[in-house]
């Protein structure tokens, strides 16, 4: 191989192993260049966080288009990972029903707050739980980015005065509440 063709080559691949090391620390610390480390609840009890969560909000993704009437039911596996079957209505309330099979497992096993989920493998995302009620009645979830969140409640419609604190509470971890919208649920 000639000399220049070699270093050409070192050169390229220093910039893609620096630039995944980039990825990797910003979706690991959750801190992007500007942003301040995304921070999460001190402690979850997983066995009190499984079971079925409403979605009250949400930044919409692109594989939720068209949702209403969203649930995630969480449950516990043998192997100690968590079954997550996520739900829909598509459209109306009256709409079809769509759901979609996955599973979560704790990254973080010091607050059990950093979980990763993956409904298509090789794609798994970061599932951080960044808000949790004393009672396990409400939770926010998050990703290191901002690019994700969903506001769960464990039934269909949540307090206005609830909702109105966790959205200060989210816009003081850094979220731009302009792209957050409230999810069509049963009353």
């Amino acid at each position: 191989m000639k000399p220049w063709i070699a270093i050409l080559f070192m050169t390229i691949a220093a910039g893609v192993a620096a630039k995944a090391r980039r990825t990797r620390s910003a979706s690991s610390t959750g801190s992007l260049p500007g942003t301040k480390l995304l921070e999460v609840v001190l402690s979850v009890d997983i066995q009190r966080y499984l079971g079925t969560w409403y979605e009250i909000a949400t930044i919409p993704q692109r594989f939720q288009k068209g949702c209403v009437g969203v649930t995630a039911h969480y449950s516990l596996r043998d192997d100690g990972d968590i079954d997550v079957i996520n739900t829909c209505r598509k459209e109306t309330l009256d709409g079809p029903e769509r759901s979609v099979r996955g599973k979560a497992w704790i990254v973080d096993k010091t607050t059990n707050a950093k979980l990763k989920v993956r409904f298509f493998w090789p794609f798994a995302g970061a599932y951080w739980i960044i808000e949790l009620d004393k009672d396990y009645q409400w939770a926010v979830v998050g990703h290191p980015n901002r690019s994700y969140l969903w506001i769960l409640s464990r039934t269909p419609q949540m307090d206005g005065a609830v909702y109105e604190e966790l959205l200060r509470r989210i816009a003081a971890k850094g979220y731009d509440l302009s792209k957050i919208k409230k999810t069509l649920q049963p009353s």
